[in-house]
């Protein structure tokens, strides 16, 4: 893995990706809770074929801006770049956009884990 690796993940504006389905506002239109997962969905890729077997990344702050509405049926694009790396620490540059222009910039950092050792933490 290195600076520079990036990745863009796709999505259609549908019901269950709305602000009035989700509970984040009460319009059809895309909902900022969908927008940053697919964001999140971006940034895991962007790592994801570098990392050794047995090791993923989860989420641990975001901080984006939700600029512009976007309609159902739409199809919304979010691009995740990672801009460093500290130890398992690693921060992405994020925007989305669609068919009209950009929607929503931010950052986001997600850390490397062990999965086993993750998921043995909930018991």
């Amino acid at each position: 893995m290195k600076v520079g690796d990036s990745f863009i993940s796709n999505q259609m504006v549908t019901h269950s990706t709305t602000a009035n389905h989700l509970g984040s506002g009460d319009l059809a239109v895309f909902a900022t809770p969908s927008m940053i997962a697919l964001m999140e969905n971006a940034s895991m890729m962007a790592v994801k074929q570098s990392l050794p077997k047995g090791q993923t990344t989860v989420g641990s702050a975001i901080s984006i801006k939700h600029t512009r509405p976007t309609p159902l049926n739409a199809t919304v694009s979010a691009k995740a770049v990672l801009k460093s790396i500290e130890g398992k620490k690693l921060t992405f540059a994020v925007n989305a956009w669609d068919s009209n222009g950009d929607i929503g910039i931010g950052e986001h950092v997600r850390y490397i884990v062990d999965i086993k050792t993750f998921m043995a933490s909930l018991t």
